[in-house]
């Protein structure tokens, strides 16, 4: 196979690009650039220095990677993105290399990223996440693999979002969504278990029961979220690995997490 460049696009010698590329009219790709196999790249996309994009991927018209983070703290330094296999970038999607050097901003494998979605510096992004129109993502945020997000949500610097979870859209994150749930209001509250998701990790019906009733424990009104966690942690090893990753979630939380809601 080859690699097929149109004459209008400005690729430097530098780049290596593998077999079966096809990079269309006035795209601009810049000498620290590594595109996989199979990947296509539309048109009018501008790819900057220390990106890799794996392969089979497709990139639309108006994408912008690479390009140096918003960030007052950034000083020039040599940071990354790496975007996974199979991942879809729609058009006008915007992703930010790091701050700090040698660290990265990445995108996982078969990712589904619609129009005009922005990635800030020092996010990552698990694997078969999908991403609406207009969501922008701040720094350092994380998104756990499978997740699902509406259209124009915002989601604050620092946050973490789970596995299999569900966000509204229309609503701002600014504080830890743990895996599983369905976010969404304002201001933003756990509204359930995300159970198509479940369904599609496998996890079979007693087992999502078992993680509904975990969650209504913790957020029991006749006693504090404190208490309910505490003994949670302490008991931890009873309860089954999908809760216990929940529990090692909020562990791991420094901004704290959604509650449930009414």
């Amino acid at each position: 196979m080859s690699v097929n460049i149109h004459p209008s696009a400005i690729v430097s010698p530098k780049a290596e690009i593998e077999d079966g590329v096809s990079i269309g009219p006035f795209c601009f790709i810049a000498d620290k650039v590594k595109i996989g196999a199979g990947s296509n790249l539309i048109a009018y996309v501008s790819i900057h220095d220390y990106v890799t994009i794996g392969r089979n991927c497709k990139i639309c018209e108006y994408t912008a990677i690479g390009g140096e983070p918003q960030d007052h703290g950034f000083h020039g330094e040599v940071s990354y993105v790496r975007i996974g296999d199979n991942t879809l970038l729609r058009e006008n999607v915007t992703v930010n290399r790091a701050t700090g050097e040698g660290n990265a901003t990445i995108i996982g494998k078969d990712c589904f990223i619609m129009d005009g979605v922005h990635f800030a510096h020092n996010v990552h992004v698990g694997d078969q996440v999908t991403i609406a129109n207009k969501v922008g993502l701040a720094g350092f945020v994380q998104v756990g693999s499978h997740t699902v997000f509406g259209g124009m949500a915002g989601v604050h610097q620092f946050v973490r979002i789970g596995e299999y979870c569900m966000i509204g859209g229309l609503y701002r994150v600014t504080k830890d969504v743990p895996h599983y749930t369905l976010a969404s209001g304002e201001p933003l509250r756990l509204n359930g278990l995300n159970k198509v998701g479940l369904e599609r990790a496998g996890i079979d019906e007693a087992e999502r029961r078992e993680i509904y009733n975990f969650y209504k424990t913790l957020y029991n009104k006749e006693r504090s979220f404190t208490d309910a966690f505490n003994e949670a942690v302490s008991t931890k090893s009873e309860y089954i690995p999908e809760i216990q990753r929940i529990i090692e979630f909020y562990e791991g939380s420094k901004r704290g997490v959604t509650f449930w809601g009414n």
